[in-house]
């Protein structure tokens, strides 16, 4: 199918309405394989986020208190809605992200999306407190009320999957949401937007602001009538971002951050499947992963061979038009991103990396970049403490077990770790010291709306994704009742319900 970016939803959505900017402002979004504009969108400002929180404010009266059944039937619906568009949803999000269609969005952004939806659907109706025995004539009990209005902020590199990790869990718990999508990526989510109203989510409900993050993000951590912010980027940001929630009304807030995700392989791993777990984990959408297994630590009996493995076939990727069915990897997604990692590239190179294969633009238009591999590295590298967020590995060589433990948690991050091995009992033993949110063994970038998603240390706060992801979005409230009246019914003197006799 073809795309007409006349037809493409460029204004705000406000209380069920698609509405310009207050301002009157607009900003152009730009085909990263181009460097062209594809079309001029509304941009947002304060008082469009005033608008909006006070739609959402008002929304909250009625949908948090909306029967678990009723939230449910609306997030199946929307999957649906997504499900039946999602030629083109795909179309829309590669050409406003540079993602290969075939080969990445198709495959994972739309069937990731649809299946995180359908999974808090089914939660919906499943918010269930407990009983709690205390001492004392006592009857307790735990419930759950939805948090309120969230401000909710996402980054450019994957529009549609994080706008959904984030619209899920906070729907079905019975929130409502302003969301900021990036200024660079909001195609796909203000066509969401389009759906959502398709589906019959009431006026208030969602919520969605395009515009600068800088402006538009503070104003949503700082403003006093947002109950919770959660946000998805770098750690900077986030940092700013969990000042301004403390500084205003002490919003809750849920922070997925940074990564420089450590993977291990020992030389008793399949050579092989370590090798391509390795490619997946760092090249998969560009690089552009918090996710990405960003150090590379392989045991020096296989180091040279595996070096060279990988060089041979990094050096075959096909780099290219996003929509060619045979493109592995497509260009940056933003100009500034690919300007950081050429940066970076260069800095690897004066820190006396070994540049493998790649290190170059490709092309005279558009933001592509070859597949880059650097070994030989050190750990007090830039391009090993850093997050790259690109198409740049880095490779380096460890011979003792607890050592490389060491070098895998030297770190500020914690989001992810892995280890290709045969032997379980040891990838166990060294994933159980792994200070990261998620490892992965013999595998990397594994998904699912069930698993936990979140990091130690400077790499967030909070779980996106499972029942961890929707207790974000709930305040638990504890209830206890006093049983004192009814302990005449206790009394000795009364006679049994029912007197067993034996013969």
């Amino acid at each position: 199918m073809n795309l007409d970016p006349k037809k493409f939803q460029t204004k705000l959505l406000i209380n069920n309405e698609w509405v310009n900017s207050s301002a009157g402002k607009t900003y152009p979004v730009i085909n990263p394989a181009t460097g062209e504009k594809i079309v001029d969108v509304q941009l947002s400002g304060p008082q469009d986020v005033d608008k909006a929180v006070r739609a959402a404010r008002k929304a909250f009266d009625t949908w948090g208190k909306s029967s678990g059944r009723e939230r449910s039937r609306l997030l199946n619906k929307l999957a649906d809605l997504i499900e039946k568009h999602k030629d083109e949803l795909g179309r829309m999000e590669t050409l406003n992200t540079g993602k290969p269609l075939k080969s990445h969005t198709m495959t994972a952004d739309i069937p990731q999306t649809i299946a995180c939806y359908r999974y808090y659907a089914g939660l919906a109706d499943k918010l269930e407190g407990r009983t709690i025995p205390v001492e004392g004539n006592y009857f307790a009990f735990t419930r759950y009320d939805p948090v309120g209005v969230c401000g909710q902020i996402i980054p450019w590199n994957w529009p549609l999957m994080m706008q959904a990790w984030k619209f899920g869990p906070a729907l079905a718990a019975g929130c409502t949401v302003v969301l900021k999508p990036s200024q660079f990526t909001p195609l796909t989510a203000l066509r969401v937007g389009e759906l959502i109203i398709e589906a019959g989510f009431p006026p208030g409900v969602v919520n969605i602001l395009p515009g600068e993050g800088r402006e538009i993000g503070d104003v949503i951590a700082r403003h006093m009538d947002i109950d919770k912010v959660a946000f998805t980027g770098s750690t900077d940001v986030g940092k700013i971002i969990g000042k301004a929630a403390a500084e205003s009304n002490l919003k809750k807030i849920s922070l997925e951050l940074g990564g420089k995700g450590p993977h291990i392989v020992f030389a008793d791993a399949d050579f092989e499947q370590a090798v391509q777990t390795s490619i997946n984990g760092l090249f998969f959408n560009m690089g552009q992963n918090c996710s990405a297994a960003s150090r590379i630590y392989v045991e020096e009996p296989i180091y040279d061979a595996f070096v060279q493995r990988i060089a041979e076939i990094v050096k075959k990727r096909k780099v290219g038009d996003p929509f060619a069915e045979d493109t592995e990897q497509g260009p940056q997604s933003t100009k500034k991103q690919f300007e950081k990692v050429m940066k970076y590239i260069k800095i690897g190179q004066e820190e006396g990396a070994r540049l493998v294969t790649g290190g170059k633009r490709m092309g005279d238009k558009g933001f592509f970049i070859e597949p880059t591999i650097f070994a030989d590295a050190k750990d007090d590298m830039k391009i090993v403490k850093d997050e790259i967020f690109g198409p740049v590995m880095v490779i380096l060589k460890f011979k003792d077990i607890n050592d490389v433990i060491d070098r895998a948690n030297n770190s500020i991050y914690g989001l992810t770790g892995g280890v290709s091995s045969k032997d379980l009992s040891k990838a166990l033993a060294v994933a159980n010291n792994i200070k990261s949110g998620t490892v992965w063994i013999n595998t990397w970038n594994t998904f699912d709306p069930g698993l936990p998603f979140g990091g130690y240390r400077q790499s967030g706060i909070g779980r996106e994704l499972g029942p961890y992801g929707l207790m974000n979005y709930l305040e638990v409230q504890s209830v206890c009742i006093s049983l004192t009246n009814a302990t005449e019914y206790l009394n000795p003197k009364h006679a049994p319900i029912v007197a067993l006799t034996s013969e």
